[in-house]
């Protein structure tokens, strides 16, 4: 049975935006006016607001051949949210805007938005605005996530103090190796259409790299246990670009272990089928969107019994560079491989 089409032109562009707005629940006190006038109305009570944006441009960043259109709303909103938690604070709203092509149906737009609606429903937020245009080819979407933080309670990337423990959550290098894993069952469909893609029950790291999570548990946790981290950012571009920016930016060195970086178990396997490298993966692989942060010595044993925390190394005086000391309890110095968006 063909799905039914239906053309976006024949709405027009507020009856696009009435149609793909008409569910909205406001979830925040700080939300007074969302979408329908002018401007969203926002008001924190006292607190500080936090402000982050991303571009996601079909091609650059996604590949619709293998990524469903729900999952890269859902994708679109993470990443922004994990902006948001890597500053120490709490999203409370999201804009969305999105450019495409006549080659979007009203259908394929409503499937995006089921995925932008899930994530704000799963942390929280509401879509106060955004925009939508034109555009001559592929799929362009930009996200501006908004959040509150009691005042002072933010965490640079630049505040780390020599001494301090390096500290990553969840496990690293999974989505680097879905989407190599994606990327090859797409080159194989592509010279032989008829060939079944075979992602090889591979759900985990797969499902990393088309629908990540951003770690509000971590924030939750880290208030409950009163720890304010000395400084923090997400892991977007592969862990050691991230730890060199916390290293530069704090004018610190320091010495990442790598036999305490954490990979799963599956990344590991898969990565030895592939002839990969599973530290590479996870030192220059990116898009884990987990939380990379620095602590003082003293709250260890807050941490301790939390599984989704791995201490990795701590912070050095400046004079002693940046090193990572490998299993083979070789140093090297730590380089950054990560992800670069304007190296095509």
């Amino acid at each position: 049975m063909e799905q039914e089409r239906t053309e976006i032109q024949d709405l027009g562009e507020f009856g696009l935006i009435d149609y793909l707005t008409r569910n909205i629940e406001i979830q925040n006190a700080s939300t007074v006016l969302g979408v329908g006038d002018d401007a969203a109305v926002i008001d924190h009570f006292g607190k500080q607001t936090v402000i982050s944006t991303d571009m996601l441009v079909e091609g650059i960043h996604f590949d619709l051949m293998y990524t469903p259109l729900k999952h890269l709303g859902y994708k679109a909103v993470v990443v922004n949210l994990s902006d948001i938690y890597a500053m120490n604070a709490t999203p409370t709203q999201i804009t969305v805007s999105i450019a495409f092509s006549n080659r979007f149906s009203l259908e394929a737009l409503n499937e995006f938005y089921e995925g932008v609606y899930a994530a704000c429903e799963k942390y929280g937020v509401d879509l106060i605005g955004g925009d939508t245009s034109n555009s001559q080819k592929g799929f362009i979407i930009s996200v501006t996530a908004i959040g509150e933080v009691t005042p002072d309670q933010f965490v640079k990337r630049s505040t780390a103090e020599k001494g301090d423990l390096l500290c990553v959550t969840g496990d690293l290098g999974a989505a680097y190796l879905g989407l190599t894993l994606l990327e090859r069952e797409k080159k194989i469909y592509l010279e032989s259409p008829e060939v079944k893609p075979d992602l090889e029950d591979q759900t985990y790291i797969i499902g990393r790299q088309l629908k990540p999570e951003a770690r509000k548990d971590i924030i939750e946790f880290l208030q409950q246990e009163d720890i304010k981290p000395t400084s923090m950012m997400d892991v977007s571009d592969g862990l050691s670009s991230e730890i060199l920016h916390i290293a530069k930016q704090s004018n610190l060195g320091v010495v990442l272990y790598e036999d305490k970086i954490p990979i799963a178990q599956e990344s590991k396997e898969i990565a030895m089928k592939f002839g990969l490298d599973p530290t590479a993966c996870a030192l220059s692989g990116g898009e884990d969107y987990e939380l990379l942060f620095t602590m003082k010595q003293a709250d260890y044993d807050k941490i301790v019994l939390n599984e989704q925390i791995s201490v990795i190394g701590y912070m050095t005086d400046i004079t002693e560079g940046a090193h990572i000391l490998t299993k083979g309890g070789n140093k090297y110095k730590l380089v950054a491989q990560g992800w670069n968006a304007f190296q095509q």
